[in-house]
């Protein structure tokens, strides 16, 4: 799941409110404060799947976990991170209580009978009351691509490829949103990168990918052909299909993300260096390095031996 969680983790820093507003059924005023950015050395794990939100004046935390599918290590992996975030809230703030934190499990593929709307992992000794951790359900997959219009933002049209009744002419409308929603030139085709992406995992079976790219090119005007490394990525999906089109497709972003911490495109061989780390250790790995190092640190750490283990 790391390559579309990546994909999806960028658009959602983007757009935290889009994300926080079809997420949370509140009333009351919802105020955005922004990503939870641990310092505590002895947490390792990034933090950047949750949000601080004022939720009627008062403090909450919300927990995003893109899923491919509800597997079975789903709710361990949310009570583990849940464990990372309660430490680091604590550890940062001592003495004071830590804010509620709800968790949703946004799930992008499965079964084709509805998901229910919770979950929950117990940890609790058999016949005792409850204790552990219970989740929001929201199953992207078996939504309409009018259900996924009606949150009223381009964030969400991404999943419309995903969509039970999705068409080629629903999303010949969706590209039309997104070219006409995105912010800057940069974030639309960041958008349409995410939007083959999801066409790519295609758990309806659509088969719409091919379709999709074209009208892309045609709106764009060869904007992702002619953009380092997405264009191999429609390439090698037209020959080859979606899984590979998919790994082409977080490649260029993690070579965007290079060039914002660089100021410059990488080059063919750095392209090279990045695609070879995200196969062998994961681009979740190769993510963080891009955020964590810059200028001389990060170029010695892609020209240093792959270490695996």
């Amino acid at each position: 799941m790391g390559d579309a969680d990546i994909t999806l983790r960028h658009l959602a820093r983007r757009r935290p409110e889009d994300l926080v507003r079809a997420l949370i059924p509140e009333t009351r005023p919802i105020e955005v404060l922004g990503w939870v950015d641990s310092q505590v050395t002895n947490i390792e794990r990034r933090l950047d799947k949750a949000l601080r939100l004022r939720v009627g004046g008062e403090p909450r935390v919300l927990h995003v976990e893109f899923c491919f599918a509800l597997r079975d290590d789903v709710p361990d992996r949310i009570v583990e991170y849940l464990g990372f975030l309660f430490a680091a809230l604590r550890l940062e703030a001592p003495g004071e209580p830590v804010p509620p934190i709800e968790s949703v499990a946004v799930v992008l593929s499965g079964r084709r009978r509805r998901l229910p709307a919770t979950g929950k992992r117990r940890i609790a000794w058999p016949g005792r009351p409850f204790s552990g951790a219970r989740f929001r359900i929201d199953a992207v997959y078996q939504r309409t691509v009018g259900e996924l219009r009606a949150r009223g933002s381009v964030l969400w049209l991404v999943f419309a490829p995903l969509a039970r009744n999705a068409t080629a002419a629903a999303l010949r409308e969706v590209v039309t949103e997104i070219q006409a929603g995105a912010k800057t030139a940069e974030e639309r085709a960041e958008l349409y990168t995410a939007l083959l992406v999801m066409a790519a995992i295609d758990p309806w079976e659509h088969n719409l990918l091919k379709e999709l790219i074209i009208m892309v090119e045609d709106k764009e005007e060869g904007l992702l052909r002619r953009t380092p490394i997405i264009g191999e990525m429609i390439i090698e999906a037209e020959q080859r299909g979606e899984e590979r089109g998919e790994q082409k497709a977080i490649a260029a972003l993690l070579g965007r993300l290079f060039a914002r911490r660089l100021g410059r495109r990488p080059t063919s061989d750095e392209e090279r260096l990045i695609a070879e780390r995200a196969r062998a250790i994961g681009p979740g790995e190769v993510e963080d390095a891009l955020l964590d190092l810059e200028g001389e640190a990060l170029i010695r750490w892609l020209a240093e031996p792959i270490r695996t283990s």
